[in-house]
């Protein structure tokens, strides 16, 4: 293996849980999911050379998944009419909990591709210049829009 195989492999095994939290809140079927992780992969090697390092190779890896999973849930949004988010809730013994995660993940997954991919963001606990950085919006639009989605998903919880 050359050395930017070996780059790319070690970068892969560094960020491989990010891709999969991506594909998941794209998808709940496990084949699609890494189906769209391999395609991803792809992506990602493909855009290998090209990635200069102007950014956190984090945030480029967020972008290429997201962008990715935003197109392929576009092109599923036309066969079917709704998306479910694809988390594994019966490994638990916990029923309630994860009746609770369920249903908070069953609200985001009804936020539009921008909100879901701000929660994911921040979830995932980058800060707000990441999220901007990976989304291509400012720090204050960032803040915003979490303030905004935490209002409607408390708004939603009482419903």
């Amino acid at each position: 293996m050359d050395t930017k195989e070996q780059q790319f492999t070690e970068i892969i095994r560094m960020y491989e849980r990010t891709i999969y939290t991506v594909c998941h809140m794209f998808s709940d079927n496990t084949d699609e999911v890494n189906d769209l992780y391999q395609e991803i992969l792809v992506r990602l090697w493909k855009g290998f050379d090209a990635f200069k390092g102007k950014s956190d190779i984090k945030t480029w890896i967020y972008r290429v998944s997201l962008n990715y999973c935003i197109n392929f849930h576009n092109k599923q949004k036309k066969e079917q009419e709704r998306l479910t988010l694809g988390i594994d809730l019966h490994t638990s013994s916990n029923l309630e909990k994860n009746l609770q995660i369920k249903q908070l993940y069953a609200r985001i997954n009804a936020l539009g591709l921008v909100d879901r991919s701000v929660v994911l963001l921040w979830l995932e606990g980058l800060s707000y210049d990441e999220i901007g950085a990976i989304l291509g919006i400012s720090v204050k639009n960032v803040s915003f829009k979490l303030v905004r989605i935490k209002e409607l998903l408390k708004k939603m919880s009482n419903i």
